[in-house]
């Protein structure tokens, strides 16, 4: 981190707190001494979680509430230094089947905080978490941000309208804003109800669970996978530095892995875990086929963050949290 004192006393509001990305965020900022308020609206199907939270709970503020509520979202910002901007319908497949959730919570929930940002405070510095799958289908690896936008799912043109309400309030209200465009996240705090978010760690639960991992033809398509405490560094370094005001970076690993050896490590990890392979199904609409690797060497250069936590490692981590907490993450 550039100068972690930065955040001593700052006041922080982070939207989607409870979630995996904002929980960590959290952790992170309460070392640093910042005052943190979370805000999340806890739906049922997402991943808000009050156990991600339970060892700082006296240490911040909670609100059950939801960007989309526009009266509230006025005072909610109203004081604050820092806005990390987390929370989102995130799954891509639910928004093919239903758009205007997607249109509502991942598009005018944002506009609600940018006005209120806006109107009453111009000064926060907000961070706004975008996506890979802004880019779609790939042209060329690794993926740097001049990448053409190709987009596949509704998510992805959300994501990306998001970026530009950022850049215009940043350019016509002067709002200090940045995004970051996250690749494939994982790690301990992720909600395991179901298989909608991070594959990696849905078949981590498969695995505890005795349960086989499958995997559609040979699995050689390669993936981002950024660890949870990289991907939280990554973010609060982009908020500290001045530079980054109205840019937009990738934010992964830069490395990318074969969906095959993914799996391989889980099931070394998780001993007795079955790998079975099987043929691509007919419909591949909702299966991503090609490969993505980012390339982060922007936000390296103008930040100084590096990930530092290797696939083995953060799966490690990964399936040692979810064996002490499984209780709390399962249906």
């Amino acid at each position: 981190m550039n100068d972690s004192s930065s955040f001593r006393d700052a006041r922080v509001l982070i939207t989607g707190g409870a979630g995996m990305i904002g929980s960590t965020i959290a952790h992170l900022l309460v070392e640093q001494g910042a005052e943190v308020i979370v805000l999340d609206a806890m739906l049922p199907a997402y991943g808000g979680n009050y156990f991600n939270l339970h060892n700082i709970l006296d240490k911040i503020v909670i609100i059950e509430g939801d960007i989309r509520d526009q009266d509230q979202m006025k005072k909610w910002v109203d004081g604050v230094d820092y806005v990390f901007n987390l929370a989102a319908q995130v799954s891509y497949v639910d928004s093919n089947l239903d758009p205007l959730l997607d249109l509502d919570i991942n598009c005018q929930g944002h506009l609600n905080l940018l006005m209120a940002l806006s109107q009453f405070n111009r000064q926060a510095k907000a961070v706004f978490t975008s996506s890979r799958f802004v880019y779609g289908s790939i042209e060329y690896n690794p993926v740097d941000e001049n990448h053409p936008f190709n987009c596949l799912s509704v998510y992805g043109i959300h994501k990306l309208a998001g970026e530009k309400y950022y850049r215009f309030f940043h350019d016509a209200h002067g709002l200090d804003t940045v995004s970051v465009r996250i690749t494939n996240p994982y790690g301990p705090h992720q909600q395991m109800k179901h298989s909608k978010y991070g594959i990696l760690n849905w078949f981590i639960r498969l695995a505890l669970e005795g349960k086989p991992l499958t995997v559609f033809g040979e699995g050689l398509q390669k993936r981002d996978y950024v660890f949870v405490e990289d991907l939280a560094r990554g973010i609060v370094n982009c908020a500290l530095n001045p530079k980054t005001s109205g840019q937009v970076y990738n934010l992964g690993s830069g490395v990318g892995t074969p969906f095959i050896d993914m799996v391989h490590l889980i099931a070394d990890i998780v001993p007795g875990t079955e790998v079975q392979h099987l043929p691509w199904p007919q419909d591949r609409y909702l299966v991503e086929t090609g490969d993505f690797i980012a390339d982060i060497s922007k936000i390296r250069e103008v930040t100084g963050w590096h990930p530092q936590i290797a696939i083995r490692q953060g799966i490690e981590k990964t399936v040692a949290f979810y064996q002490r907490y499984r209780e709390k993450y399962w249906e």
